[in-house]
């Protein structure tokens, strides 16, 4: 049994102090709103009043909080309460610059700090589903490696750079967001045109959305922009979507014709559809 705490019991936090005192571990939580802390105690989960005595004698302090501020202001608060050996396992997502930054001051303070933002929501971090990755030291990883696995369906380590976990976060929540986005447009476009919220999402299943991440994905990152599917007849679908939905709401596509008319009339018309990338991978 490991003595551990949490900082931070939003939803996931609160899901992962669950988790970890129903395997055992003794677990002390704090929140800045005290209830949510309290709420954990049916679960054997102690609260504590401050940052300082909730760290104090764990061995592992899980960060799980709003952004790179309250990360500062937390840590700044916990620390006359942390022990020497204590590893500081921060799952906020975070800018990489500000990571890199703070990853680099801790280490010179003599404090041991792992970035390892997670792909999971609440019931997944109670189920140990999920993924999580990890960036830091590596003998920090070797050392905490069993207890950050008992708490996720997939623990990937991406190496010493301590900004690596918090880019990939980014790029992963950049995907996610970005396909409830479109997701949304293409409800509204259901809808214009009489077709059921369900039957819409059903008809996506057709679409291999994987193969096609994959095959346009590695040619975009090469920057070959060879044309299967014309900028310019891609631009002419999305105008067919704008008038299908009218009036209706909107998230990304009005953003992404202008993107399409601006390269068009920069001259990349008969490229493909994937040149939207041509200044995302252009050397420089």
């Amino acid at each position: 049994m490991a003595n551990i705490a949490f900082l931070g019991t939003g939803l996931l936090g609160a899901a992962f102090a669950e988790a970890a005192a129903r395997r055992g571990d003794a677990v002390t939580a704090w929140n800045r709103s005290p209830d949510k802390a309290l709420a954990l105690a049916r679960f054997g989960v102690k609260a504590a009043k401050t940052p300082a005595e909730a760290v104090r004698g764990a061995s592992r302090v899980h960060l799980v909080l709003r952004d790179d501020a309250v990360v500062e202001e937390v840590i700044s608060a916990a620390r006359p309460g942390l022990s020497a050996d204590a590893v500081l396992i921060d799952h906020t997502t975070t800018l990489p610059e500000s990571t890199a930054g703070r990853a680099d001051r801790l280490r010179t303070e003599g404090l041991k700090y792992l970035h390892c933002p997670v792909f999971m929501g609440p019931a997944a971090a109670r189920d140990a589903q999920g993924s999580m990755m990890v960036a830091g030291p590596r003998d920090l990883f070797d050392r905490v490696q069993g207890d950050l696995a008992a708490m996720t369906g997939r623990l990937e380590f991406l190496g010493e750079r301590a900004d690596l976990a918090a880019v990939n976060k980014l790029l992963g929540n950049a995907m996610i967001i970005g396909l409830v986005a479109i997701t949304s447009d293409i409800l509204a476009l259901a809808r214009a045109s009489g077709v059921g919220a369900a039957d819409a999402i059903k008809l996506l299943g057709h679409l291999d959305l994987n193969a096609m991440v994959a095959r346009r994905g590695a040619n975009m990152a090469r920057g070959d922009f060879a044309a299967s599917f014309e900028l310019t007849m891609a631009r002419k679908d999305v105008g067919l979507m704008l008038e299908a939905i009218g009036d209706g709401p909107q998230a990304v596509l009005p953003a992404i014709a202008a993107r399409m008319d601006q390269l068009i009339a920069a001259g990349h018309g008969a490229k493909d559809a994937s040149a939207m990338a041509i200044d995302a991978v252009r050397p420089g």
